[in-house]
């Protein structure tokens, strides 16, 4: 949906002094799947998955939803394949969201984006409740120039996106994130800033919905390279 988030990705990455693969085969981590009870193809998706990243001293993923699928979830999915779990479990050891390697791993100590304005953080709940992803960004964001940080009312709160939950309960999805999108503008803030791609699509969509076209939507390593929805 936006290249640029994972283009920035890799900047910051090679920034921090990585060498960055990105596999051309790679496709989904299965998440979609497991979410709807389809564990036979989210299965058949997390093994080329793991077969394609193992090898690899980390697996850096710049959306905590996709991480926590592989660091949480996988072992449940191959609980009764022991094979199969243990190589998931070496795998999920070595998989971080993308702000909390750059932060506990990389330690990254600046960043050549800069943003003159007021910016407000959500914190996804994959990447929250799954990851304890929550200073990291935070972090991060104080080392970009001209940024200043305004905390939203309920900014643990989800947005109502929830994978397939924004599918089944649609009324109940909608009013969530209208009540987020209230919180973004009283936070005065000229951008919303997050690292999951499902909470920025949900996000987005419901501010263009309610006529607030001033409203950035960013990943947070768009913010920390100085891209914008390239």
């Amino acid at each position: 949906m936006r290249p640029s988030i994972g283009i920035a990705a890799l900047q910051l990455l090679e920034l921090s002094g990585c060498e960055v693969k990105v596999p051309a085969e790679q496709t989904c981590c299965g998440q979609p799947g497991w979410n709807s009870g389809e564990s036979n193809s989210a299965s058949a998706l997390a093994r080329k998955l793991i077969d394609e990243f193992e090898n690899c001293e980390y697996l850096v993923v710049p959306s905590g939803s996709c991480a926590g699928m592989i660091r949480v979830h996988y072992a449940a999915l191959f609980a009764e394949q022991p094979f199969w779990r243990a190589r998931a479990e070496a795998l999920a050891a070595r998989t971080y969201e993308l702000t909390d390697f750059l932060v506990n791993v990389a330690r990254l100590k600046s960043v050549p984006g800069r943003f003159d304005g007021v910016v407000a953080y959500h914190d996804s709940c994959a990447g929250l409740r799954e990851l304890g992803v929550k200073r990291q960004p935070r972090a991060l964001l104080e080392l970009v120039p001209g940024l200043r940080m305004s905390e939203m009312p309920d900014c643990e709160v989800c947005c109502g996106f929830g994978g397939t939950f924004s599918l089944k309960y649609g009324d109940i999805s909608a009013a969530m994130a209208e009540t987020k999108c209230h919180n973004i503008r009283a936070a005065h803030a000229d951008a919303v800033v997050l690292g999951d791609l499902g909470c920025m699509l949900n996000i987005e969509g419901r501010l263009r919905k309610e006529g607030d076209a001033r409203t950035q939507v960013l990943h947070i390593a768009e913010v920390l390279t100085g891209t914008r929805n390239g």
